[in-house]
């Protein structure tokens, strides 16, 4: 193994890699057989091509099927890299939605927890998120994985964690039976749970799902303790429209921050919202780059779209951790122009298909 050239995957968090270079340091790491994983090492001999020798640039990830669907089933020890060791720091495994068949599997290990956290952090500075508050969050304890990055912001960038256990798969599940009551009825109960916390405790950040934060937004005592208590909200989910946004944002809770994250399991973790924009900017999402890249395409021949046109987010993870090259998700998007020093696309206007992997797509309380 050419140990200068994986050492690249362990580069200190403000300093960012060649995408090039990150790309072979990857390819490196996990298709040889020392340090890569079981599930890979026994992919690579159905993939038609040499990963180490084959896939030299960014570009060439494109080789790769998108192997997402499969990790459904395939044993989550399989998904670690051998070159962990045996007793690898293992944060938890975690799962997609389960919004369309049975829910995908991955494995989240310290290194990458630790590089996600101190690149949000840094974000949450950028948007005027104060540190040393308590933090408020309506997320799931599991077996998503939002619930443990919320934990961990609120003990690295907060101090304490105060949370409301959301079951969104059971929500799904209800609509998608035809008793929207049972639906509606316990989006409210998780409302009322967060009420009961604003109340009695010292709480300066909300991190709240889009459809759960309209219903806060519709008791005007939520809304004056909000704005009377809380100095920023977090919001997470697919989609806020733009209207909404702007409301919140200047009438509802015009004195608190407001930012939003566009996540999913597959990429182990999420894109944040630029800071800067303006109260009628689109709310763009910048990732981790060029670890997490994003790609809007045209569903079909998985092209780039042009800038400011509609298309499907193609995504790459290329991490010491984790890799799922090619993933096309199940979320539209406007194509934006990155950051500068930034690799790929930059996302705006998201919102889910209304179908993915023949299934409908429902989102309940996200």
């Amino acid at each position: 193994m050419t140990l200068d050239l994986t050492r690249i995957l362990d580069l200190p968090s403000d300093v960012r890699p060649d995408p090039d270079e990150l790309v072979r340091a990857a390819m490196e790491w996990h298709f040889h057989p020392d340090t890569g994983s079981r599930f890979w090492l026994e992919r690579a001999e159905t993939l038609g091509f040499d990963p180490r020798r084959d896939v030299t640039t960014h570009a060439d990830l494109t080789l790769f099927p998108n192997v997402a669907a499969e990790l459904r089933d395939v044993p989550a020890e399989d998904l670690i890299p051998r070159g962990y060791g045996k007793n690898p720091d293992v944060v938890g495994i975690f799962e997609s939605g389960g919004t369309t068949g049975a829910p995908k599997r991955v494995v989240l290990l310290r290194d990458w927890l630790d590089r996600m956290l101190e690149w949000s952090n840094a974000q949450l500075d950028a948007h005027g998120f104060r540190r040393g508050a308590n933090w408020l969050g309506t997320v799931p304890s599991g077996p998503h994985i939002v619930g443990e990055y919320f934990r961990r912001s609120a003990t690295t960038h907060g101090v304490h964690g105060f949370s409301v256990d959301l079951d969104p798969r059971w929500v799904k599940r209800v609509i998608a039976e035809g008793r929207a009551g049972e639906a509606n009825a316990y989006a409210e109960h998780v409302v009322d749970q967060a009420a009961e916390l604003l109340r009695s405790q010292r709480i300066g950040v909300l991190t709240i799902t889009p459809p759960l934060l309209e219903r806060l937004a519709r008791r005007e005592e939520l809304v004056d303790l909000v704005n009377s208590k809380v100095h920023a909200i977090r919001w997470g989910g697919t989609q806020m429209d733009a209207d909404s946004r702007f409301l919140y944002k200047t009438e509802v809770f015009p004195d608190i921050v407001l930012s939003g994250n566009y996540g999913s399991t597959m990429i182990l973790g999420f894109a944040g919202e630029r800071p800067g924009l303006s109260d009628t900017d689109p709310c763009v999402f910048d990732p981790l780059s060029p670890y997490v890249s994003f790609s809007v395409v045209d569903p079909q021949s998985l092209k780039p779209v042009g800038y400011g046109e509609r298309g499907r987010v193609l995504v790459h993870h290329l991490s010491k951790s984790f890799l799922l090259p090619n993933n096309l998700e199940r979320d539209l998007a406007t194509r934006v122009e990155p950051l500068d020093g930034a690799f790929g696309d930059s996302v705006a206007d998201i919102a889910p298909v209304l179908r993915f992997e023949n299934e409908p797509v429902i989102e309940g309380v996200y």
